[in-house]
């Protein structure tokens, strides 16, 4: 090993969802309390939630709270490599921030060589500028079939000599089947590689865990280095996934639902609205009815033709047209916006099959998809009562034009952005992070029927909570073995 190189740690897991990136944003929140500069990394990101960088790129999502955790600004350095699917066979490639093609699985497997090339240069500069780096894997590392020119897991790790802690989510159930099957499954060098185990999301007496934590230590010979507890109601950026968990409230004085089709991207747009305690918050999946609300989202979507056959497969067209009959609140957040609009075209079928098709044509305007993708990070205000602030991030690749876009629902960065209808009732907007800024959620809940009675912070909720997971991790986690690989002097 060469011992000059940075430190750094990789946290693998045994299934997708299994703790990587909450223990990323732990220990990046734990080392940065104590002084290091510490960058997160992740070499392959396969995700639809995404954000804006400093340097105009994009970025799992993950990542850019893992970087809010380590105290930078998100940076395209930090996910070299997104992958965001548009179908279940082919996904946009983008390489430092920028979409650069689309590719299906077999094609891609052919890219992976520049891909990683494309991720060693960003693991360089990132070294020359950080004490440590902490490093997330995606999905397992014994995926038998994606194996071959892996970048993402034990081919990474083995390219740059990086150790590895493999996590997994107890609760699930099956959690030493996880760890031992995932470890079998791995090379004599990789299985060396890996100095110890996490367990993950654990509710319960541990006395009655600690003859099997024993079991698996002998059987392995690595250390178990922490049982983590099951934290309910963190505010933390999903990679991906929908949430599991429905939000129940007592105090609840509106009824908000979005509809969760299949290609929906950056949904934790909706997390303010799922965590404030005066709002009744839920995705609506498939085959199940819209239930009576005063307001309606319609997320943002990398499939945006597709998204909208799925809607309308589902009967959301004539419960949205009903809703808005009888006086209820719809928003459209980018794609959400498209969907609003009078026609969707896709002349270069970069979403799908090139043409042209309806949408639910409640604003008069129309959005044509272009190859060329808006990045930006933006600020202004909303257009509504008071001009409260707002700030977000748009990516979109639509240009959308129109009557409707004389009256719009924001400024941002000084040009005007998206539409309000004439009747108040639709509010359509680019900004993601349109519901992040407290004066923005305020005066969007009061536009939708209700006055909160209670100040919330989203930004600020997710900071406290970055702290209260690293404080869970501190509190459950030996650190000390970890000065074999991280800044001995912080994990004292």
């Amino acid at each position: 090993m060469n011992e000059h190189r940075t430190p750094s740690l990789m946290i693998q897991g045994c299934t997708s969802d299994a703790g990587k990136s909450v223990l990323v944003t732990a220990l990046c929140r734990i080392l940065h309390r104590r002084g290091v500069r510490v960058a997160p990394f992740k070499p392959q990101n396969m995700a639809l939630n995404s954000a804006v960088t400093i340097d105009g790129g994009e970025i799992g999502r993950a990542q850019a709270l893992q970087a809010l955790a380590a105290g930078l600004p998100a940076h395209s350095d930090f996910n070299p490599v997104l992958l965001k699917p548009a179908t279940d066979k082919r996904a946009q490639v983008i390489i430092h921030g920028k979409a650069l093609t689309d590719l299906d699985a077999r094609d891609y497997h052919a890219y992976k060589p520049r891909a990683m090339t494309a991720v060693l240069e960003s693991w360089q500069r990132l070294s020359a500028q950080y004490e440590c780096l902490l490093v997330e894997g995606a999905g397992s590392p014994a995926e038998i079939n994606l194996r071959d020119r892996d970048i993402a897991n034990m081919g990474f790790a083995e390219a740059v000599d990086c150790p590895v802690i493999l996590i997994a989510d107890i609760d699930r159930g099956g959690v030493f089947a996880h760890l031992c099957g995932t470890l079998d499954l791995l090379s004599p060098a990789e299985q060396a590689r890996v100095k110890g185990f996490v367990i993950n999301r654990f509710r319960g007496d541990i006395g009655l865990l600690e003859s099997g934590l024993r079991w698996l230590e002998e059987r392995t010979g690595k250390p178990v280095l922490a049982v983590l507890p099951y934290l309910h109601g963190l505010y933390l950026d999903a990679e991906d996934a929908v949430p599991r968990e429905p939000a129940h409230k007592a105090a609840a004085g509106l009824r908000v639902i979005a509809p969760a089709y299949p290609r929906m991207s950056n949904h934790n747009d909706l997390d303010p609205l799922r965590f404030h305690p005066e709002v009744d918050f839920r995705f609506v999946g498939p085959n199940d009815p819209p239930p009576p609300c005063e307001l309606i989202v319609l997320p943002g979507s990398k499939a945006v033709q597709a998204d909208l056959d799925w809607l309308r497969a589902q009967g959301w067209e004539e419960a949205i047209r009903r809703h808005l009959r009888y006086g209820g609140k719809l928003i459209g957040i980018c794609g959400g916006l498209q969907m609003i609009g009078r026609q969707l075209h896709d002349p270069l079928g970069l979403e799908g099959v090139a043409g042209s098709s309806p949408g639910l044509g409640w604003l008069d305007y129309e959005t044509t998809l272009a190859t060329e993708k808006t990045l930006d990070n933006v600020s202004g205000c909303l257009l509504l009562p008071g001009s409260p602030e707002v700030g977000g991030y748009t990516i979109h690749m639509g240009v959308t034009r129109g009557a409707a876009l004389a009256h719009p629902a924001a400024v941002l960065a000084g040009q005007p952005d998206g539409a309000l209808s004439d009747d108040g009732q639709i509010l359509a907007t680019y900004c993601h992070g349109v519901f992040d800024s407290p004066p923005a959620l305020a005066a969007l809940l009061t536009w939708a029927g209700h006055r909160p009675t209670q100040d919330f912070d989203p930004r600020q909720r997710r900071e406290n909570d970055i702290d209260r997971l690293a404080d869970a991790v501190e509190e459950h986690m030996d650190l000390r073995p970890l000065a074999e690989w991280l800044p001995a002097q912080a994990m004292r």
